[in-house]
């Protein structure tokens, strides 16, 4: 077993994008560690999406080593779906990861919000998306994109808990009085071709069970990904 000290080692060790993604836990001051036993990989990441998180990838075997080595009260393992069907492991959920590469053409009509507006982003947040894991002022989003109608905030999201490699879309919402015409649709293609641009993949989560997220995604060229998370010990 070995020691990935940076986000650079981690992307050599592994092309998978959840693991690149929360290689952003080696980042100077963000307190996390990654390993690699075997063909898999594993990184310890804080406050990543709100939780502390183990994420592993890799063929079951040697990912079992490195989750029973490394596993710890409060910290929630995430694994493939396909990993977890193979392990003796208690389960908390599974939801989907998405991710693309390439490049993405933006649309007219969505800009990046001052930081002015967040409070109207805020207020979107709590009538259209009340359960959302991102939220102004708070830590992971780094910056909002939006649209407005007849001069009034409709859709937004957010470029979010980005790791050098691979960017990160959360905190998608539209207004119930402005669905159905594709908002969400356009301010996630502004956010993720910017993120394309600047870190070349771009990746979120979604509950499993949201179809017409989903099919929004996969209009933008995402591939869906059963994921599950663990529990933080083999006998919970």
């Amino acid at each position: 077993m070995r020691v990935l000290p940076t986000p650079a080692d981690v992307s050599a060790a592994t092309p998978d994008p959840i693991a690149r993604w929360a290689a952003q836990a080696l980042l100077p001051g963000r307190g996390g560690t990654a390993w690699a036993h075997g063909d898999a990989v594993a990184v310890l990441a804080p406050a990543l999406y709100r939780f502390d998180r183990l994420v592993l990838t890799g063929p079951v075997d040697d990912v079992a080593t490195l989750l029973r080595a490394h596993v710890r009260p409060d910290v929630r393992p995430l694994v493939t779906t396909a990993v977890a069907d193979e392990l003796d492991w208690p389960t908390r959920g599974t939801f989907g990861w998405m991710h693309r590469t390439g490049s993405l053409d933006r649309v007219p009509g969505p800009r990046w919000l001052a930081e002015s507006e967040w409070d109207d982003v805020e207020a979107l947040l709590r009538k259209a998306n009340p359960e959302s894991w991102a939220w102004p002022r708070e830590p992971g989003p780094a910056r909002w994109a939006g649209v407005h109608v007849d001069g009034a905030l409709a859709s937004v999201a957010a470029d979010s808990w980005p790791s050098p490699e691979v960017g990160f879309v959360a905190g998608v919402a539209t207004h119930p009085d402005h669905r159905g015409r594709g908002l969400s649709t356009a301010v996630c293609r502004f956010v993720v071709g910017a993120l394309l641009a600047e870190r070349g993949t771009c990746g979120l989560m979604v509950d499993a069970a949201n179809e017409a997220a989903i099919e929004v995604y996969r209009r933008l060229g995402f591939a869906y990904r059963s994921v599950t998370a663990l529990r933080d010990s083999a006998h919970t």
